[in-house]
């Protein structure tokens, strides 16, 4: 029993660790309310902490396949648990200011939190749709949080009826595939499609229900509609959880599901990407230069960035997903640092969500217009940052796949996307503030946000090690 349940300490750590938190919180005043924020803090890094110290050199299966620990789950539970945290340390001021900084977002970041580890952790149809419901619920509840205004409740409404048909999608592909594999273990239904085992039409069928429910999730075009409304109306650091760590979690479906269950239909799953792939580069990054809300243009570069990364998946080889997870963990260190730099440029009955709010942002603070600059270098894909090389590794991904055409097209992509982070550059830099307020933020949030802002510069000028970490964790995870 005691090798069963070691693989999910973490995770039984972090639940008791939320019902804790939700009856602490009872007893608590508003005026106490940072003690049940210190103690969802240390519960996530102490989770964190907990990956790392029961991560093992080799795969560990539990609960008869349903678990495994592998290198790619540590790396991408790791980060998310860090991105989680971080969106409450950034948005600690903004939560107090409106009213939010309460014990149900606590808990329900957690539970969150806890079903996007479940989901990355999974090797077994049923357990990732239980990772899914309970990430999904659990931000369903968040975005509608703040329930007195009409943004966030139209946006978490839109995010529940959609989000309720794609995991009713992904679940009919997933009994489609039962019925041509006859299995549910991610290993079983590979072997049966590796050998050409059952009903290759009902597979076919069942793939494209199930591409569906993670194209969703992943927020690509067609099924990217929810994103630019729930990024604009959710309140900014639930927005912030939604743009990066439940990425993590979809791009660990998308690896489990295709790189892995369904390896032996590639040629089939391939095709659907292009699509994905393409529809999302060209329509998120033209839709992107008409948008005059910050979060709405960084909802339609979310739409474009999963665009890029899906390339990597297009390769189907080691190289290909390790470009892609490297895309996505370095998306996501630039969607924490952006999105953090609004977070602190906002203040009580103050969004900062207008492009007009970052004019002049260099004559309010210089160090600041400095970390946006690098956030939009990245986003754009502008060396010497981080953005330049996860790039870089997907498109020669793609060119060694033999997708010389697409690659090109996605350059050109770039270049339309270029516009619109340059131009914030420029409002920043060349105009006149609009506004003079003196920023507001926690010397923590300060601190832990210039660093992720230099993590950027750092990993461009230094990439290698973290692009060695992904593809030692996928050749450890056996993702050929």
């Amino acid at each position: 029993m005691e090798l069963q349940l070691a693989p999910i300490l973490p995770e039984i750590v972090l639940l008791a660790a939320a019902c804790v938190v939700l009856v602490v919180d009872l007893f608590l005043p508003d005026a106490k309310r940072h003690v049940s924020y210190w103690l969802t803090q240390f519960a996530l890094l102490g989770t964190a902490w907990l990956v790392l110290a029961t991560a093992s050199q080799d795969p560990v299966r539990a609960f008869g396949n349903m678990v495994v620990d592998d290198m790619v789950a540590d790396l991408l539970i790791l980060f998310s648990l860090v991105a989680v945290s971080l969106s409450l340390f950034y948005g600690r001021h903004y939560l107090v200011a409106r009213g939010l900084f309460r014990g149900e977002l606590f808990v329900l970041l957690m539970f969150a939190a806890l079903g996007m580890m479940v989901m990355i952790s999974a090797s077994h149809f049923l357990t990732l749709y239980l990772g899914l419901e309970l990430m999904s619920l659990s931000t369903y509840a968040l975005v509608a949080l703040h329930r007195d205004q009409a943004a966030p409740a139209e946006a978490a409404m839109k995010y529940f009826v959609l989000g309720a048909m794609a995991s009713g999608l992904f679940l009919y592909g997933v009994s489609m595939i039962y019925g041509a594999t006859g299995a549910l273990d991610v290993d079983l239904v590979m072997q049966a499609t590796m050998a050409g085992a059952g009903n290759r039409t009902l597979l076919v069928f069942g793939l494209v229900f199930v591409l569906s429910g993670i194209a969703f999730k992943l927020g690509v075009v067609p099924y990217h509609m929810w994103i630019p409304d729930v990024y604009h109306g959710a309140p900014t650091p639930i927005t912030l959880v939604i743009g990066t760590a439940t990425k993590l979690a979809a791009f660990a479906l998308t690896l489990r599901v295709l790189a892995r269950a369904l390896a032996g239909i590639e040629f089939d799953w391939q095709g659907m990407l292009i699509v994905l792939s393409l529809l999302s580069m060209v329509l998120g990054n033209v839709i992107a230069i008409a948008q005059t809300n910050i979060k709405r243009m960084l909802a339609y570069s979310t739409i474009a960035n999963m665009g890029y990364m899906l390339l990597g998946f297009l390769a189907a080889d080691a190289a290909g997903l390790s470009a892609a997870l490297f895309y996505a963990v370095t998306y996501v260190i630039t969607s924490l640092a952006s999105f953090g730099i609004v977070l602190l440029l906002t203040r009580e009955g103050f969004e900062a969500d207008s492009l007009d709010d970052y004019r002049g942002l260099n004559q309010r603070s210089p160090w600041w217009a400095f970390m946006m600059l690098l956030v939009m270098f990245s986003l754009a894909g502008v060396p010497p940052t981080v953005g330049f090389y996860a790039k870089f590794a997907v498109f020669e991904a793609a060119i060694n796949a033999q997708f010389l055409w697409l690659t090109v097209l996605a350059v050109l992509t770039s270049v339309i996307g270029a516009f619109y982070y340059l131009r914030i550059v420029k409002l920043m830099y060349f105009d006149e503030p609009v506004d003079r307020s003196p920023l507001e933020a926690n010397g923590d949030a300060r601190a832990l946000l210039s660093v992720n802002g230099l993590a950027l510069l750092a990993l461009g000028i230094l990439p290698q090690p973290l692009m060695g970490l992904c593809a030692i964790a996928l050749a450890q995870s056996q993702f050929h």
